[in-house]
């Protein structure tokens, strides 16, 4: 750290407008069965809340994944190697990648690209002062839509796309592997010597048990969190649902290898958005989220289907969770 003084930083703000929200509205209400986009969890409200979920005691993952890096960070830095671009997909609250930072070998620049304008801006508003060396370049944008990146003032070495957090389990498998093309894309871009890679946090296969209590806390902390989903586009694209209407449930589906996420209609009901009708009986779920779990071996499969090749895997002591180093295959 210097004390020269923080860089003035400028968002790049591509973020979903009322449109796209209430395109993908629609288009998920009509379907069957019904579904929305969890990516639309995150307003400033719901990025709060996913902090606190992070703080639950059962769920294992941030704690987990933190444990990792505070373990290995100095081996994933050295994995990485110098002159990096970072490029996050998503930047919450910014301990993993603080360490992360801390530690590289004079990182170029941190490119944060995040859905919520009010996460992205206080992320880089910390670590900005934290490593004003650092240029922080960041994005408001859905990171699932390819982007052309935001070029740094010194050329870096290589881009690392950078997504902790078990994240990627949100998708489907055939997105999921798009993501990951993507982001193999995406980590060539710059010019750098070297083709680049991508450091990704992957949930491992486990007990059902703690599976299941990591998404339904005792505190409500991630119903909260999921029904939140209603209060944003009610706000946003003035649909009329009734939060009090509607439960969140979370279950395993071992042959799936996924959490399965919905939000569940207590009664017969319509929600109405503009002149749309959408009728809900009584207990039809509505899914909002995957969260899908790997063995170490099914997700290296996965990223060979992507021409990504696993170069390194740290993992805590239980294996629980693992932090993974990619390069192109």
């Amino acid at each position: 750290m210097s004390g020269r003084a923080a860089r003035a930083v400028r968002l790049d703000d591509r973020r979903p407008g009322r449109g796209d929200i209430l395109a993908d509205a629609v288009r998920g209400l009509a379907a069957e069965p019904k579904r929305l986009p969890s990516k639309y969890f995150y307003d400033a409200r719901g990025s709060g809340l996913f902090e606190r979920i992070c703080e639950q005691p059962e769920y294992y993952p941030t704690r987990t994944e933190l444990a990792i890096m505070r373990e290995h960070v100095g081996d994933i830095a050295a994995a990485l190697g110098p002159d990096v671009r970072l490029v996050e997909y998503g930047s919450g609250s910014g301990l993993k990648t603080r360490m992360l930072l801390r530690n590289l070998e004079s990182p170029v620049a941190y490119v944060p690209v995040e859905i919520s304008r009010t996460a992205v801006s206080a992320s880089v508003a910390r670590l900005g002062s934290l490593f004003p060396r650092i240029q922080m370049l960041p994005v408001c944008a859905d990171f699932t839509t390819p982007i052309a990146l935001p070029r740094a003032a010194r050329a870096p070495r290589q881009t690392v796309v950078y997504f902790p957090g078990s994240t990627l389990g949100n998708f489907g498998p055939d997105e999921a592997l798009r993501l990951l093309r993507q982001m193999r894309s995406e980590a060539r871009q710059g010019g750098g010597v070297l083709d680049g890679g991508v450091l990704i946090g992957i949930d491992l296969v486990k007990d059902r048990a703690a599976l299941e209590a990591a998404y339904n806390d005792a505190a409500g902390v991630t119903a909260a969190f999921t029904l939140n989903l209603l209060v944003r586009l009610n706000r946003e694209i003035g649909a009329d649902f009734d939060p009090a209407g509607f439960r969140h449930s979370a279950h395993w589906h071992p042959l799936a290898g996924r959490i399965e996420t919905h939000i569940v209609s207590r009664r017969e009901q319509d929600v109405h958005i503009e002149d749309r009708t959408f009728h809900f009986t009584r207990g039809e779920a509505m899914l909002v989220e995957y969260s899908c779990k790997y063995t170490l071996e099914g997700f290296a499969r996965l990223a060979a289907r992507a021409e990504l090749r696993v170069a390194k895997v740290w993992t805590d002591p239980a294996r629980q969770f693992s932090v993974q180093w990619l390069v192109a295959a």
